[in-house]
């Protein structure tokens, strides 16, 4: 059991290549550059054209799920008024970086009632930090 621990650890340092993921949890808004491969037909050449480039999934982190080299979190935003899930692996090579936009503040783990939800009603209340709350009481006496 040690030596698959092993392995995996090993797999998961490789293939990140080096570059760490911030600490999210659900509730978050984040923004997730996705590598994505544009495959196109050159008529003179004969040939077909790779280019890779970045796109940007911006929305809220709903669930995280698995452990290890099997962990993964899905991410929900609402497009044109439709909503729109995608689970991204965390080991994967297509996901580039992942960046945390607001910290939400919720109670449970995963939010999967948020689909049924639309407008004001599906708002995450932002997360405070500590070092803000210790803050905002000591500037509220001296006003």
């Amino acid at each position: 059991m040690n030596l698959i621990q092993t392995l995996e650890r090993e797999q998961m340092d490789a293939s990140r290549g080096g570059r760490k993921l911030p600490a999210f949890r659900p509730g978050d808004t984040l923004k997730v550059n996705v590598k994505v491969v544009d495959v196109s037909y050159d008529e003179k050449a004969k040939q077909q054209k790779t280019r890779e480039r970045l796109q940007a999934f911006e929305g809220v982190c709903i669930a995280r799920q698995g452990a290890g080299l099997n962990e993964s979190f899905t991410v929900r935003k609402i497009s044109y008024g439709e909503g729109v899930e995608r689970v991204f692996p965390i080991y994967s090579p297509l996901v580039d970086s992942v960046e945390v936009i607001r910290q939400g503040k919720v109670r449970r783990a995963k939010l999967y009632y948020l689909r049924g939800l639309r407008g004001k009603a599906a708002r995450i209340v932002e997360r405070q930090r500590a070092a803000e709350v210790e803050a905002a009481p000591a500037e509220a006496v001296k006003a």
